[in-house]
């Protein structure tokens, strides 16, 4: 329990507060991360200066791809009043199709680098809109460019045929 508590502490301090630690506290750490295999004239702790602390992990940020829409408003606003072309993704839940569609959309979607919105569509949330849009099947796909329908498909496709369609709805 003792060296859970070691291994926490040092691990959540700063590259400046391992640097300040007394000697006894860098033995102690020394000791209890050195490798067994090693002898033990040449045991290395991770924190002795040769090897330098582990650095953190760079944080990068992840262009949000797709969206759910929440409401009609939200529709209206962010699929209807869309600059870019919008794909609407009509999917439910229990529907094993819309789960492997879903994210094979979502990267061909990703591969236009920003030149195309899309917007998933619950239709057991939203029967109000799967309705209005003609959606007797899921998962079906609309492309709109303006407010106005471009093109749709119903079903599932494969890699090749979702990267043309995508390109399609942009080159309209």
């Amino acid at each position: 329990m003792a060296h859970r508590l070691l291994v926490c502490r040092i691990w959540t301090l700063s590259a400046k507060e391992i640097r300040c630690l007394p000697a006894s506290s860098t033995a102690i750490a020394s000791t209890s991360f050195s490798t067994s295999l090693q002898p033990s004239s040449s045991q290395v702790s991770f924190l002795s200066p040769s090897h330098g602390l582990p650095r953190s992990f760079t944080h990068t940020t992840r262009r949000q791809v797709s969206f759910n829409v929440q409401d009609n408003e939200d529709f209206t606003e962010r699929v209807i009043n869309s600059q870019l072309p919008v794909l609407i993704d009509f999917h439910a839940q229990w529907c094993g199709p819309c789960k492997i569609l879903g994210p094979r959309l979502e990267k061909a979607v990703a591969k236009q680098k920003g030149r195309v919105a899309m917007a998933k569509v619950d239709i057991d949330d939203h029967t109000d809109l799967a309705i209005e849009y003609g959606v007797s099947a899921v998962p079906t796909v609309i492309a709109m460019r303006g407010g106005d329908v471009v093109d749709h498909f119903v079903g599932i496709k494969d890699d090749d045929e979702l990267d043309s369609f995508v390109s399609k709805v942009i080159g309209k």
